[in-house]
């Protein structure tokens, strides 16, 4: 059986990090409908790990569509497994992997560093009211987190941990708009204590997965504070590296231990 993972960045820079750190040469592209094209690995043409890259777009919208389109065209062709569309329509892959670059709450995950998703949580999806925001959850019209299986946040973070790779597990928030104030930072850390980082698209592709039954997990790594907007501060090619460094080591361990689909 293969090892079958999807991974999906907002841009094509986060791509390219993911795909040299994956180390299993040049990817075979496969064209998606909605004019989306699919990176394809594989460690050999009958391989037992085959891991699928997409750029899915900016936001939590973009990236959703983009998702449940190679999620939908894996589980309708069998093209996530090569098995039968039969077969695979349940979980066409084994993992969906939300994964690019963030900015980090400080000091608790310092620039360069990597974030490992406790939970994959939409920070500003609900209302606000006159006795403060309440959460989509509170009003009853669905749900505002994705947990990440324990298991597989302590392995990832155990082999981060025993390259010397700098990292954080805790709660990854999804905004759609990105925060440019300390006021505004000091809000969404008071709104969910311990959160580690804040990117555009991790709920989406969870809501995506979600629909399929598939773990998720949201890997990022940290390019600036959350917080006062301060480009002279961002550190984009530093946080570039340690993506791409965090998917050689995944590519040679997790990846290869997870159940076979």
């Amino acid at each position: 059986m293969v090892h079958r993972i999807l991974i999906v960045t907002a841009v094509a820079a986060e791509a390219d990090s993911v795909s040299a750190g994956l180390g299993l040469g040049a990817p075979e592209p496969l064209p998606l409908p909605g004019g989306l094209v699919l990176r394809r690995h594989a460690d050999a043409p009958d391989g037992r790990v085959r891991i699928d890259v997409l750029v899915g777009g900016v936001g939590p919208a973009a990236v959703a569509a983009s998702t449940g389109t190679a999620l939908a065209y894996a589980a309708l062709t069998g093209t996530g497994s090569g098995a039968s569309a039969s077969a695979s329509a349940s979980a066409p892959y084994g993992l969906v992997v939300s994964a690019g670059i963030a900015g980090g709450f400080q000091p608790l995950a310092p620039l360069g560093s990597v974030v490992v998703s406790s939970a994959v949580v939409a920070a500003d999806l609900g209302a606000q009211t006159p006795d403060g925001y309440l959460t989509v959850d509170e009003l009853g019209f669905g749900r505002s987190s994705h947990p990440v299986p324990e298991a597989l946040t302590g392995r990832i973070s155990a082999v981060l941990a025993a390259a010397g790779l700098p990292h954080t597990v805790g709660p990854v928030l999804t905004v759609s708009t990105v925060t440019g104030t300390a006021d505004r930072a000091a809000e969404l850390a008071g709104r969910h204590p311990g959160a580690a980082a804040e990117a555009m698209e991790g709920f989406g592709v969870a809501e995506a997965a979600g629909a399929y039954g598939v773990p998720v997990a949201e890997i990022r790594a940290v390019s600036n504070a959350v917080g006062p907007r301060d480009r002279a501060a961002w550190r984009i090619g530093d946080a570039l590296h340690a993506l791409r460094h965090t998917f050689e080591l995944l590519s040679k361990t997790v990846f290869l231990e997870l159940e076979p689909s």
